[in-house]
């Protein structure tokens, strides 16, 4: 897989980070640039981590489905995109009665955001591509779209958060359908 490839899949995987990160610079008003630091390290650390163990997982199974993994690729990619856009859709009523600077809090929203990430790394299982390379990508993007995230939303406010979850997820999905292309064709 090349570097603009996993670029973009650290694109796509980062924008529900962002979404949570938007959220937290409404919610704390008065970030200071440390906590902002904080966030974003932990979210950038676990969804940098999860790929690495999708990765081992996928790498166990990867020669039992090598013929069609480009499919299961196609379909883990486009699932998840699908479920970004459904999820930015539903309300976001518990926004305001969480303190996203709590450490269990944070280690949460980290997980919650990454879990996609862990998928993502299996089919890199299955493509072959250089975890190391991927997850230090994926990590720096993150970090640097929550930090953003939170600027975002202690500045812009909430007016774009559903609609950035909606490009990441069709992101997810085109990048999906460029690999099933790109083995069938």
């Amino acid at each position: 897989m090349d570097i603009i490839t996993i670029l973009l899949i650290a694109i796509g995987l980062s924008f529900d980070t962002f979404a949570v990160s938007v959220s937290t610079g409404l919610i704390i008003k008065h970030i200071k640039f440390w906590q902002a630091i904080k966030v974003a390290f932990v979210l950038g650390f676990l969804q940098a981590v999860m790929p690495l163990f999708g990765w081992f997982a996928g790498n166990q199974i990867s020669s039992l489905i090598g013929n069609f993994d480009h499919w299961i690729a196609f379909i883990l990619l486009a699932i998840l995109g699908i479920k970004m856009i459904i999820e930015s859709f539903k309300p976001d009523e518990q926004k305001n009665n969480f303190n996203p600077l709590k450490f269990t809090v944070l280690i949460g929203m980290g997980i919650a955001t990454s879990i996609d990430a862990l998928v993502v790394g299996i089919s890199f299982a299955f493509l072959q591509t250089n975890i190391w390379l991927a997850i230090t990508i994926i990590g720096g993007v993150t970090f640097l779209v929550a930090m953003l995230g939170m600027l975002f939303g202690k500045n812009v406010g909430s007016r774009f958060g559903k609609r950035i979850e909606i490009l990441g997820g069709i992101i997810l999905i085109i990048i999906g359908l460029k690999i099933l292309l790109s083995h069938i064709i």
